[in-house]
This record gives structure tokens, C-alpha cells and sequence, in this order.
């Protein structure tokens, strides 16, 4: 028998429909001016790479590392964009050790759809924060994930530290 969880937070992307025909989600989060960051869950711009909040998250403050160039293949990638990504890999680890004291992380990219990527056109690095006990009975035997926080809770205490990223970068 199903479990059914109440999800209403996420209609409003229901209702958008599927993305695919639009383009790559990252592109669009990549060429927007900003200004609606906070709704895109988008924490910090870099010159080469972003950093979002991962709309359907594995864990609470499950983060992606986005270059802004599209692109696939890791091979390809340039070294400025490849330090970036990961210089912001360990500043956002960083920042999750501070505000929430998680007990590991799992990084990885997923590249190809046969490997597991959702968006397999351009390449991201996940950030997912563990905790002992964060894969108990609900996932293994229920084949459910509840996540304890509402993302737009968790990007309200994620984005001040981001924002001090920023100025620390610009310095």
C-alpha cells in the first residue's frame, strides 16, 4: 500500500509543468539577473559557478555546485571553472559544518543519465549533509525521505553565510 505525505510547498512547480521544453534549468538560474534568487533557491554567484539549493533534496542543506557555462562533459571543463567549483565545494561544506553540524557529507557528480543524473546536460556537484541515523526505517522499509525543514527555512539560515562569502570574495 502507498503512503501519501502532504507536499503542498511544491505545486507552484507542479504547476509549471515540465521543464524540459523550456531549456536547462541551470542555464536559466545561470542567465538571471539575480533578482529572484531567493525563490530560484540560488545562494551565491560566483564568476564561473553557483551555488543552489537542491529543489528536491536528499537531506536538509542538500546543496549543488552549478558552472554557469553549460556543459556535460567533465573533461571539458576549464581549470578556472574546475577550481571554482571546487573551492565553492569546500567553502559551502564549510558553511554546512557551521550551521548545522552534520556528521559527513556524501559529494559526487552524477555524469550521464545512465549514472544517475536528473539534468545530464550540465554538470553539478551535490552536497549532501548525513547525520548518524538520517537513513532509518522511513526510507529502508517505508520508501519514504522526510526532510525536517522547509527549504525556504533553510535557505533563510544557509544565505547570510553565503552573503558573506560574497564580500569576503570581492575584498
Amino acid at each position: 500500500m502507498m503512503e501519501i505525505k502532504y507536499t503542498p510547498w511544491r505545486m507552484r512547480y507542479i504547476k509549471r509543468g515540465d521543464t524540459a521544453d523550456e531549456g536547462c534549468v541551470f542555464c536559466a538560474m545561470a542567465a538571471a539577473d539575480g533578482r529572484d534568487d531567493a525563490e530560484r533557491l540560488v545562494l551565491y554567484r560566483g564568476r564561473q559557478c553557483f551555488v543552489v539549493m537542491n529543489l528536491y533534496p536528499y537531506n536538509t542543506a542538500h546543496l549543488m555546485v552549478v558552472p554557469y557555462m553549460h556543459v556535460a562533459d567533465l573533461t571539458t571543463l576549464d581549470s578556472t571553472t574546475a577550481n571554482e567549483l571546487f573551492w565553492l565545494t569546500q567553502r559551502s561544506v564549510a558553511i554546512i559544518q557551521a550551521e548545522y553540524a552534520p556528521h559527513g557529507f556524501n559529494l559526487g557528480m552524477n555524469l550521464g543519465r545512465v549514472a544517475g543524473a536528473g539534468i545530464a546536460d550540465h554538470l553539478h556537484m551535490h552536497i549532501v549533509p548525513r547525520w548518524s541515523g538520517d537513513t532509518n526505517f522511513m526510507p529502508v522499509i517505508g520508501d519514504t525521505k522526510l526532510i525536517p525543514e522547509a527549504l525556504n527555512e533553510t535557505y533563510d539560515r544557509l544565505r547570510p553565510h553565503f552573503a558573506a562569502l560574497s564580500l569576503a570574495s570581492d575584498q
